[in-house]
């Protein structure tokens, strides 16, 4: 093997989300994981919602952006709907 070309295989703390720590070997000094093996339903028998970085909150968020966009579209096309009916004299 050539020398100088492999990264150094060192310690390294993994450190959980849920305060859990433990050591292991890698090529970086820190790894931090979103859930390990002391909270993971698999391995606890308990069922628990994981919501990584509040991706429901995010996704409830841009639906209720797009309902506004589209009850603010609806708005503006019933106007316009309303002003070419004055003109034509239907209603």
């Amino acid at each position: 093997m050539k020398k100088d070309i492999h990264p150094k295989y060192e310690k390294a703390e993994v450190t959980c989300s849920c305060g859990e720590k433990f050591e292991t070997r890698s090529t970086t000094a820190e790894i931090h994981v979103e859930i390990c093996s002391k909270c993971h339903p698999f391995f606890t028998g308990t069922q628990k919602l994981v919501d990584t970085a509040g991706r429901v909150d995010k996704f409830k968020e841009k639906m209720k952006k797009a309902e506004e966009h589209r009850q603010k579209r609806q708005a503006i096309s019933n106007k316009k709907q309303g002003k070419k009916n004055k003109k034509t004299g239907k209603k």
